[in-house]
Parts: C-alpha cells; structure tokens; sequence
C-alpha cells in the first residue's frame, strides 16, 4: 500500500462523451471565436446515418471557411493590383497560395471512407453536388477581374505585352513576378480540381454520374479548365520560337567523343 487514497474514476460512456464533444463548457475562448455556433452547424451526431458522416460535413465546412477567405484576400489583391503595390500583392498571393495546397491536402482525409459508406452520406445531400459550393463559385468568377486589374497596371500601364513580359524584354522585374503569382494560383486551383476528380473517382467510380445526373466528364473537363490562358499560351509560343531558331531536333551529346581525363585533374575541368 503507498499510502495515498485509491480514486476510482468511472469510465465515462459513448452518451456523455457525445455530450462534452457537442456542448463543452466556454470561456472567452469559445466566447470570442463563437464556437458553440460553429459545432452547431453540424448535424446532432445521434442523428449521423453513419459514423463518417461528421467528417464529411467538417472537412467541407473548413473547405467553404478557406475559400470565403481566399475570396476575401483575392479582393485585396484586386485592389493592390489597381494601385500597383507589387509588394503587397506577392504577399497576399502567397497567403492564397498557402490556403489552395491547405485545401488540397485536406482531401485525403475524405479517401478515409468506403465507397458503401459514402453511398449512405450521398443521400443526404438531395439533388446537391460540390458544383454548387458557394464558395467555389464566388471564387470561378474572379479570375477575369484580377486578370483585368493586373493588365490595367503591369501590362498596358507599363507599355508591355505578354510576350515581352516573358521573352523580348525579359527582366524578372514586377510585371514578372506578379503574373507568376497569378500563375502559381491557377495552376494551385488546378490541381485541387484534379485532387477533387481523383476523390470522385475513388468514391463512385469511373464513368459513374454524379449528383443531378452529369457525367463525371464534365468535371474532368473542369479541371483543365485555365484562368490566366495567356500565361500559360505564352510558354508554348516561346518554345515553339526557340524550336525554329534552334532546331526541333538537336545534335546528341550522350554519343560525342570524350575528353581524355588528365590524371589527378579535376574531374570537373
């Protein structure tokens, strides 16, 4: 014996577990990031069809909290393009950057789920389909603003194209460094719709037809789908240039006679 009394502490059940995960107590904490609000936006767990259903409904909950705030920071960005503060705009796009690979990565935790399970939580979507996510659209529709407002500054208020931007007048200066922001965020949305394909695949399979009846091609048409097309045209137009000047097919070099080696020479001189 030690000495000391013995505490025998019941084990709590499943019932008041499921009550401390949807009612815990709140300090300014809870208070101030109005948590009690945010776990009511799921649906009771008593009433879950199955045990994956909770995680379904949060992983794409954060998903439409990441994106309000890439929309939010995108309008900023909008803004700053307008004034020509390079600065702040590879900043902010560096933060979009960050939330599109958060988003991506937080897919796999959807492929934690049988297909038979998510059958059962398919159902109780009703004729809804992650097309429809609000924040999704919001943020299909901005492209060709941030397009225009980097345009109106970086391209025709600086007398540029493209082209030169990227070739002619190349100089890795702000016009550069602010369409590869812009670059690096449209091909981030890319893959995050390859991701999210990849997903639909996993889950209901190749060929199968997705919520309201379209076919899965129709979003893998999606996924390759570009906002920024002449950042992406301009690398094929410059490759295709440097293909004529110096040849589609070019001399060898695996063939080409050796130098003899100098003993005790650098191996690389």
């Amino acid at each position: 014996m030690s000495g000391y009394p013995t505490v025998e502490l019941q084990m709590k059940s499943r019932a008041e577990y499921h009550e401390m995960i949807e009612s815990p107590k709140m300090l300014d904490y809870g208070v101030y990031l109005d948590v009690a609000k945010l776990l009511d936006c799921q649906k009771p767990l008593a009433e879950m069809c199955n045990a994956d259903e909770l995680q379904f409904q949060i992983v794409h909950q954060v998903e439409e909290l990441w994106m309000k705030l890439m929309a939010y920071t995108l309008v900023d960005v909008m803004a700053y393009l307008d004034e020509g503060n390079t600065h702040r705009v590879v900043t902010l796009m560096g933060r979009v950057h960050r939330l599109m690979r958060l988003m991506t990565a937080q897919l796999d935790v959807l492929e934690t789920m049988s297909p038979r399970e998510y059958q059962e939580i398919r159902l109780q979507l009703g004729n809804g389909s992650g097309q429809e996510s609000p924040g999704f659209q919001t943020l299909l529709r901005m492209p060709n603003d941030l397009w225009s407002a980097y345009k109106a500054t970086y391209l025709d208020g600086k007398g540029l194209t493209v082209a030169e931007v990227y070739d002619a007048k190349y100089d890795h200066g702000e016009s550069y460094v602010v369409a590869e922001a812009l670059i690096e965020y449209d091909e981030l949305f890319q893959k995050f719709r390859a991701m999210h394909l990849y997903l639909i695949h996993r889950s209901i399979g190749l060929g199968s037809r997705s919520l309201k009846g379209r076919p899965v091609g129709l979003l893998e048409a999606g996924a390759k789908h570009r906002f920024f097309p002449e950042l992406w045209d301009v690398r094929c137009d410059m490759t295709d240039a440097w293909g004529a000047s110096y040849g589609v097919v070019r001399e060898a070099i695996h063939d080409k006679p050796q130098k003899p080696a100098v003993a005790g020479g650098c191996p690389m001189g």
